[in-house]
């Protein structure tokens, strides 16, 4: 039997009659306006052979630029980590690589056992109860979370920091349009978000009330501040509120309570639950790599936390899928999107399991369904928990102290450097803005151009002529070089020139530099010496013009 049986003149013939039509071409005659049908061939060239096709996809792809060629500081929700070789040997297993939905707990136990560790281990990150699965990426987990807030308490208003990641905001705005409610969105004041137009944009119809930590400029927010604000600008007493305490919840307890119905986390955490007569759903869109340092969103009264996965795990060329991650406290249990997998025991006794809560979910409750994702990012999600495992519990912490420390280091010795100063005063972590007093633009492709002799070059090439509090005594006893790891016809990537991907008139004259394990001292200073040239040949072309 062949694997695909087409369909035959005969099906046709009835299922045209079946909707009171003769033929196809009457059915694309009723639907498709005469003047946009197509009566001729497409005009195509002919088809190459398999050798020539694979020369001009190789030509093709020369002409891209990936960070291991070019010193890259492009970040902007995308990071250039290092991926260890474990992640790809084990997520290239047939058993893990090939898998369809584990529907049949029987036959999957190895793929339900990853998606339970992965949500165990965004549990302990986050300091929340309950996570899912995955979702698709950072700004629909996002979307989701605030459709889940208007499903929980009934409101309609979002309140929103415009120091979320732009295409964050766009697609919050556009799932928004789709569920009914409106996007608020609250400035910024010296990089970090204004508590006072918080406070005051959110009023007793605000459903939502959403920050991102650190945020798109770098900046690290006052989380427990923030959270703290939108729950007393529309504060009701609640009947809920026991002052009851749990040392599971105390301790950031596994999702494996969630899949089991235990105690709920507004009994757990002494605080009162988020119900239609009480504040907005506080949501935080945070990132991971950063999580070993700054304060978890749990422990800041934050309701739910939601993130870009990339970080964890995935290399800038994996062809673009990342995902999405999504912690919340357990009163969200039963509106949360996507799967769920819980621990449970077969009738032997034996640890086991399972997808569950599968009622809340598009297969079974169709158009009422709490989301309609149909899949997860489950390979992704286990190359994050992969990627969490080898670090493992110390080794988040030193990656993001030193990320801290290098981050610190590169914004002091780019803001020395004549015509760059700091976009604000905020303390930053892993990321950060400045501003350039020259077109933004132009001194990118300077920088990129590989044409560019800056002073000071071959200083760089032989390693940092600066010590950086905080870098490995390692890396300064063999003088790390950022030469050799790059083409000089590459140039060097500056980063993000963050009007173009803003839109903001504010943001004229910025530029977003990300900071990342994968560079150096030495690659600092080679940025360093590199923007300074640029700088000066482009002030120097503007001097000739006029």
């Amino acid at each position: 039997m062949s694997r695909y049986t087409s369909l035959t003149a005969s099906d046709e013939q009835a299922m045209l009659e079946a909707i009171g039509l003769r033929s196809v071409e009457e059915l694309f005659a009723r639907q498709i306006p005469e003047h946009l049908r197509l009566r001729g061939r497409l005009q195509l060239p002919d088809g190459m052979g398999e050798q020539e096709v694979y020369e001009h996809l190789a030509a093709l792809a020369a002409e891209n630029v990936c960070s291991e060629r070019q010193l890259s500081f492009l970040g902007a929700g995308f990071y250039d980590h290092y991926v260890p070789a474990i992640v790809e040997a084990i997520c290239e297993r047939s058993e893990f690589l090939t898998p369809y939905t584990p529907y049949q707990p029987e036959v999957s136990q190895g793929t339900l056992q990853a998606m339970f560790e992965y949500q165990t281990a965004i549990c302990e990150l986050t300091a929340l109860p309950i996570a899912n699965a995955s979702v698709y990426d950072g700004p629909s987990a996002v979307a989701f979370a605030a459709y889940m807030a208007k499903l929980h308490n009934g409101r309609g208003e979002i309140v929103a920091s415009a120091g979320l990641h732009p295409h964050t905001l766009q697609t919050l705005r556009t799932y928004a349009h789709g569920f009914g409610s409106e996007v608020i969105e609250v400035p910024l004041t010296d990089g970090a978000t204004d508590l006072h137009a918080w406070s005051e944009a959110i009023r007793q119809s605000t459903g939502a009330a959403i920050f991102a930590q650190p945020n798109f400029y770098g900046a690290v927010e006052d989380a427990e501040q923030l959270a703290a604000a939108a729950k007393q600008a529309c504060a009701r007493p609640s009947a809920a509120a026991s002052g009851q305490s749990s040392a599971s919840a105390a301790s950031g307890q596994s999702s494996a309570s969630a899949a089991s119905g235990q105690s709920s986390a507004s009994a757990a955490s002494g605080r009162s639950g988020v119900g239609r007569g009480e504040g907005p759903v506080v949501i935080a869109q945070v990132d991971p790599i950063t999580l070993g340092v700054l304060k978890p969103p749990g422990q800041c009264d934050v309701d739910v936390a939601v993130g870009e996965g990339q970080p964890l795990g995935g290399r800038l060329d994996f062809g673009g899928p990342s995902f999405g991650f999504f912690a919340a406290r357990e009163e969200f249990l039963r509106r949360m999107p996507g799967r769920i997998a819980g621990e449970t025991v077969d009738l032997d006794g034996r640890r086991g399991f399972v997808l569950t809560l599968q009622t809340r979910e598009q297969h079974i409750r169709r158009e009422k369904a709490t989301s309609n994702i149909c899949t997860a990012q489950a390979l992704n999600a286990l190359a994050a928990v992969i990627h969490l495992s080898w670090l493992g519990r110390r080794g988040i912490v030193e990656l993001g102290e030193l990320l801290l420390a290098r981050t610190h280091y590169a914004r002091e010795r780019l803001c020395a450097i004549d015509g760059v100063s700091a976009l604000h005063s905020q303390p930053v972590m892993r990321e950060f803005a400045l501003r350039l007093d020259a077109d933004v633009e132009q001194v990118r492709r300077l920088c990129m151009s590989g044409a560019l002799e800056p002073a000071g070059a071959n200083a760089a090439s032989d390693g940092p002529p600066r010590t950086a509090e905080g870098l490995s005594s390692a890396e300064s006893a063999r003088g790390v070089s950022a030469a050799p790891r790059f083409h000089r016809q590459a140039g060097v990537n500056p980063g993000v020139d963050l009007r173009a991907l803003t839109g903001r008139a504010q943001d004229e004259g910025g530029l977003l530099v990300a900071i990342t394990e994968r560079r150096t001292a030495g690659d600092i200073e080679l940025l360093a010496v590199t923007l300074e040239a640029a700088l000066r040949r482009v002030k120097a072309e503007a001097v000739a013009r006029a």
